[in-house]
């Protein structure tokens, strides 16, 4: 039985944050920069290997200068 990281609803959220980064323009580096951790955990997150909050999410569409309905609709 797969994990629950690794459910739909998780993964179609990290799609959409790789897409909002990519259309920001920026790279991991520059994410991990401003959001004031490392490239590693930036691309966990990308790849579905770490799970984050809405707190979290939070501060990625503050950087990626979306709503958080982007991520989640």
């Amino acid at each position: 039985m797969p994990r629950a990281i690794y459910k739909e609803e998780h993964q179609k959220i990290v799609e959409r944050l790789k897409t909002a980064r990519i259309e920001a323009g920026l790279d991991q580096v520059e994410v991990a920069k401003k959001l004031g951790r490392t490239q590693s955990y930036v691309s966990k997150i990308e790849s579905g290997q770490r799970r984050f909050d809405v707190l979290q999410l939070k501060e990625f569409a503050k950087v990626y200068k979306k709503n958080l309905d982007f991520f989640i609709k």
